[in-house]
C-alpha cells in the first residue's frame, strides 16, 4: 500500500507542478493581450489534481484573485481532494 501512496502523491505534485505552470502561462497570456486558456481548462486541472498548483499560481502570478468563482471554488475542491485522500488512504 506504501508504493500506491506514493504514486498518488507523486502525481499530485506533478499535476499541481503543471497547473502552476498553466497559471503563469495564462497570466503572462493576459498581460500581452494574447489568446487565454479557459477557465474551464483551469478547473479541470484543479479536478484532476492540481488544486495545490492553481492555488499557489493564483497568489504568485496575482492572476484571478478577485474572480469569486476562483477564490471560492479552488479552495473548496483542494478540501474535497483532502478529505478523499484521507478518505481512502
Amino acid at each position: 500500500m506504501f508504493v500506491l501512496e506514493q504514486l498518488v502523491v507523486a502525481y499530485i505534485g506533478l499535476a499541481s507542478l503543471f497547473s502552476f505552470v498553466i497559471m503563469g502561462i495564462d497570466k503572462r497570456k493576459a498581460v500581452k493581450g494574447a489568446y487565454r486558456i479557459s477557465e474551464k481548462f483551469l478547473f479541470t486541472c484543479a479536478f484532476a489534481g492540481g488544486s495545490v498548483g492553481i492555488l499557489t499560481g493564483m497568489y504568485v502570478f496575482k492572476h484571478k484573485v478577485r474572480r469569486w468563482k476562483f477564490k471560492v471554488g479552488i479552495p473548496a475542491i483542494l478540501i474535497l481532494e483532502i478529505y478523499l485522500y484521507f478518505m481512502f488512504a
